[in-house]
C-alpha cells in the first residue's frame, strides 16, 4: 500500500505568467523514500501540498494505490505530514499532541495509548509525554511531530524541509535516524528538501526541479554521475561541478576540446560518440567534478595540462578545495588536505578525461561523457 501516480499534473496560481508545477508525471513506488530537491521557489512543496490535498490541482490526475484522489480531503486520503515548524500545540503535552489525530479519528483510548507510547519509545521521547512543546528542545521538538505522524500509521508520509531549523550536529544525526525510521516502517515517504546532501544521502530515488518542471529522476549515485543536464550538474554535488566553455574540433582523425586557453585531446570513444552527433552539436559546456581535476606544482611539459594560479585554498578536514584560475576561467580542484597551496602559487592543471561531461551549449543538455 501506498503507490502514487501523478499524471500531467499542473498547479497555476492566478495573476503568474508560469505554472508552478508544469506537467509533473511521476509514478512512485510502495515503501519508496523519494526526495523532491531544488531551490526556493521551484514548485517541490507545492507538489507535496497537492498530494497533501492543502492544494488543489489545477489540471492533471493524482492517483493513491490507484485511487484517483483529485478531490478527496485531506483527512481522508490516509496521508501524514511533518511540517517545517513542527506544528505543536503550545497548550497540550507532548502524548496530547501525539495522540491528537487518533483522538479526531475517534480511535478507541486504550488503542491510543497503546500507540502513543509505541512510537514514543521509537523516537526515544517516552520520558517528555508529559512535557509541553515549550521545555523542548528543537530536535526533541521535531521527533514529537514524526511521533504524531507515525501514531496515525498511514500510508504515506510527506516531509517538507523537517530539519532545515536544527543544527548541523542535529540534522546530521536525525537524518540518520529518518533513514533507519523509514527502513523499519516501511512506509513511502515523499520528502522535500532544498538541501542536496540531504537528497543524497536520504533518497532511494531524487527528483531534481527548477522552475515547476522535473529536469531529472534518478537515484543518487546515478544522478552525481550521469547528470542529464547543466543546471542539475551544477546543483547535485558540492562544491558544485566546474564547467567551461568550448568548441569540438576534429583534427587528424583525433577530437579536441579547445578554447582561448586550452586545446584538451578526448579519449578515442568520446571523439567517436560526437562523430555521431548532430553537426551542430560543436559548441559545447565541458563539466568536470573537482575530485576530477589533477594539480601538479609549478609548470609541466606534460600533454594535457594547463598552467594556472591558485586563487584561495579552503580546508574541510578531509579535504581542500583549491581555487585555480587559468584565464578567465575558474576551477575547483579537491585535493588531499596534506598537499598544501597558497594563493599565488603556479600550477599545472589537468582533468581526468574519462570523467568529464559534455552539455551542449545551447540547450544545456547531456551530450556525451568521457569514456575509456
Amino acid at each position: 500500500m501506498g503507490s502514487i501516480t501523478f499524471n500531467h499534473v499542473f498547479k497555476r496560481y492566478k495573476g503568474e505568467s508560469r505554472p508552478a508545477v508544469n506537467d509533473f508525471h511521476l509514478s512512485i513506488e510502495e515503501g519508496e523514500f523519494l526526495v523532491l530537491v531544488g531551490p526556493s521557489g521551484c514548485g517541490k512543496s507545492t507538489t507535496l501540498r497537492m498530494l497533501a490535498g492543502l492544494e488543489e490541482i489545477s489540471s492533471g490526475e493524482l492517483y493513491l494505490d490507484g485511487r484517483f484522489i483529485n478531490y478527496v480531503s485531506p483527512k481522508d486520503r490516509d496521508i501524514a505530514m511533518v511540517f517545517q515548524n513542527y506544528a505543536l500545540y503550545p497548550n497540550l503535552s507532548v502524548y496530547e499532541n501525539i495522540a491528537l489525530g487518533l483522538k479526531l479519528r475517534k480511535t478507541a483510548k486504550h488503542e491510543i495509548d497503546v500507540r502513543v507510547k509505541r512510537v514514543a519509545s521509537i523516537l526515544e521521547i517516552a520520558h517528555l509525554l508529559d512535557r509541553k512543546p515549550s521545555q523542548l528542545s528543537g530536535g526533541q521538538k521535531q521527533r514529537v511531530a514524526l511521533g504524531r505522524a507515525i501514531a496515525r500509521e498511514p500510508q504515506v508520509f510527506l516531509m517538507d524541509e523537517p530539519l532545515s531549523n536544527l543544527d548541523a550536529k542535529l540534522r546530521a544525526q536525525t537524518r540518520a535516524e529518518l533513514i533507519k525510521l523509514q527502513s523499519d516502517l516501511k512506509r513511502t515517504t515523499v520528502y522535500v528538501t532544498h538541501d542536496q546532501v540531504e537528497a543524497m544521502t536520504m533518497g532511494t530515488r531524487i527528483v531534481v526541479m527548477k522552475d515547476g518542471v522535473i529536469q531529472q529522476v534518478a537515484a543518487p549515485r546515478a544522478l552525481y554521475d550521469e547528470p542529464a543536464n547543466v543546471f542539475v550538474a551544477g546543483f547535485i554535488g558540492s562544491p558544485q561541478m566546474n564547467f567551461l566553455n568550448g568548441t569540438i574540433e576534429k583534427n587528424d582523425g583525433d577530437y579536441y576540446f579547445s578554447n582561448k586557453r586550452m586545446r584538451l585531446l578526448l579519449p578515442e570513444a568520446t571523439g567517436r560518440n560526437f562523430e555521431r552527433a548532430p553537426k551542430t552539436v560543436r559548441n559545447v559546456i565541458l563539466g568536470v567534478r573537482p575530485e576530477h581535476v589533477i594539480l601538479k606544482r609549478g609548470i609541466t611539459e606534460e600533454a594535457g595540462f594547463i598552467t594556472g594560479l591558485v586563487q584561495m585554498t579552503e580546508a574541510t578536514g578531509a579535504d581542500s578545495y583549491v581555487y585555480v584560475q587559468i584565464g578567465s576561467y575558474p576551477l575547483i580542484a579537491r585535493t588531499d588536505p596534506e598537499q598544501t597551496y597558497a594563493a599565488g602559487d603556479v600550477v599545472s592543471v589537468g582533468l581526468q578525461m574519462h570523467k568529464i561531461h559534455f552539455f551542449d551549449e545551447s540547450t544545456e543538455e547531456l551530450v556525451g561523457r568521457g569514456e575509456v
